[in-house]
């Protein structure tokens, strides 16, 4: 079979998992697998330019992920004027204020000569700063989350349209990736692996604990949504009317439609992103960048600046998975910090790069797809396995815990088709070429 049949074929067969997924389950559940295989494909491509394209190890996903989630509370949800005349002018002062800090202390560092004069001077302007920046910032954070907890308790957002936060949620992603790569991106790969990984659990802590911010642990509900309401659709008598006549019901053909116009809008990001990936990879700068993955002395000795190279790629692959996570903030319609973990927003999305075949773009889409339609799908079809060998045993300890077993279902298959894949076709199901 010829490479781009192969392709053809690969994609079929997930399209088809989904297709059967609508005729078997329902097309709710169908198009849910799709807009969701659709945002973890964004995520794959995001850490297939990190890793295929230039090696980085980045183990923080998660934590970029969540800041493009931050970012569409931040953009579109409506700004609550009590909380910033309580004290949200004051608390961004005091961030002003903390920045400032850090920047003297940058310029002291470079300027004044070795010695213990200068290790004093530091102590002194980040010990007197910080003391400061708590003064001013302390105080404003308790009168913005003393402005009606119950339902808000944070200064709000900006009130924009809510496709502008899946840009910023990548500007936002890309700014932290440069704070992190100008500190991490000079450690050895699994040094960066746990600095990424370390980093990423203060963004969430981070998120988690400023109620001020984005309400932590309370949640961010009801954020605004770039398509229709199914209520609101519900409510109009044309689309009543328009489902009536294909014989379905107003709620569930609101749903379809309201998650359709979703997929419709997550495939233009995702055939945008996948086209300049693909511009890139192709270009002279994407085969430097492969060039210096493959022998980073030999780039070196070329005149080529690596760290600054893995700079830019790493900024890049943060800002795409940044918008992912805006895109799946969006979808859900609120922000809740406590959902974010390793396992799903940062092994899952390795899994489908390595699945689907690093270094190759189209790879990582199909990982994406694939490795998240088992996700959803593989524990009730274990609980049915489990209820099928168990039907004829008669109630005990070791029914139950057969039919409890089917949870872990989940972890066990992802091991399994990652350990397939890796002895089977070790560079992925679409390698690199």
């Amino acid at each position: 079979m010829s490479d781009t049949g192969k392709k053809i074929g690969l994609f079929a067969i997930v399209g088809g998992l989904i297709l059967l997924t609508g005729v078997m389950q329902s097309w709710n559940s169908a198009l849910l697998i799709l807009n969701m295989g659709l945002i973890s494909a964004i995520m794959a491509l995001g850490v297939n330019l990190q890793w295929g394209f230039a090696g980085l190890f980045n183990v923080g996903v998660m934590g970029f992920v969540a800041l493009g989630g931050l970012a569409a509370v931040l953009v579109s949800s409506s700004p609550i004027p009590e909380a910033w005349s309580a004290g949200g002018f004051q608390i961004i002062g005091a961030l002003v204020l903390g920045l400032a800090v850090i920047v003297a202390a940058a310029v002291l560092y470079k300027k004044m000569p070795k010695g213990i004069a200068r290790t004093l001077a530091l102590l002194a302007l980040l010990i007197v700063g910080f003391v400061v920046y708590r003064a001013v910032f302390d105080p404003a954070v308790e009168a913005v989350e003393a402005i009606n907890p119950a339902a808000a308790g944070n200064i709000g957002g900006l009130g924009l349209p809510v496709l502008l936060a899946w840009p910023v949620g990548g500007l936002l992603a890309a700014g932290a990736a440069w704070v992190i790569g100008k500190t991490a991106l000079g450690l050895r790969s699994d040094y960066l692996a746990i600095a990424t990984l370390g980093i990423a659990e203060i963004i969430i802590a981070v998120m988690k604990n400023e109620d001020w911010l984005a309400r932590g642990v309370k949640n961010v509900i009801g954020l605004p949504r770039p398509v229709p309401y199914e209520v609101d659709l519900q409510n109009s008598a044309s689309f009543v009317e328009r489902a009536a006549s294909l014989g379905m019901d107003p709620t569930t053909a609101s749903t379809l439609w309201v998650k359709g116009l979703y997929a419709v809008l997550f495939t233009v990001v995702l055939l945008i992103i996948l086209w300049m990936a693909q511009m890139a990879l192709h270009s002279p700068w994407g085969r430097m960048m492969r060039a210096i993955r493959d022998n980073e002395t030999a780039a070196e000795a070329m005149g080529k600046d690596v760290t600054r190279r893995h700079l830019q790629i790493f900024i890049l692959g943060s800002a795409v998975c940044g918008i992912a996570g805006a895109m799946m903030t969006t979808l859900d319609g609120q922000l809740t910090p406590g959902t974010y973990n390793p396992l799903r927003f940062t092994f899952l999305i390795w899994v489908m790069v390595i699945v689907g075949g690093s270094g190759n773009n189209l790879g990582a889409v199909l990982g994406g797809f694939l490795i998240w339609f088992l996700w959803v799908q593989v524990e009730p079809m274990g609980l049915w396995v489990m209820q099928t060998i168990t039907s004829g045993m008669s109630d005990g300890p070791l029914k139950n815990h057969l039919l409890d077993s089917a949870a872990h279902m989940r972890l066990l298959t992802m091991g399994v088709v990652l350990l397939a894949v890796l002895r089977f076709s070790p560079r992925g199901l679409i390698p690199e070429k």
